[in-house]
């Protein structure tokens, strides 16, 4: 939601990321068909990949999901 987004890049991220378990930093918009991960790679450098298309992947849960069940019972702005 528009009044969590900046805590969610921010500090919330900014707490997450030191913990040194989590893979993987999932936003999903909840106004636009955009899924954003977050995902540490091997130097712990986070590397962001946005999905705007048909599906999404979380690769620490092996997972590959449509956006239309994703989005199955909300209405996105057009």
């Amino acid at each position: 939601s528009d009044s969590t987004e900046a805590f969610d890049r921010g500090d919330k991220f900014n707490d997450y990321q030191t913990l040194e378990s989590l893979e993987e930093y999932v936003l999903v918009n909840s106004k636009h068909q955009r899924v954003e991960t977050f995902r540490r790679g091997e130097q712990g450098l986070w590397i962001l990949q946005t999905y705007q298309q048909e599906s999404f992947s979380l690769q620490s849960i092996n997972l590959t999901a449509s956006f239309r069940d994703l989005y199955e019972d909300i209405t996105l702005e057009t």
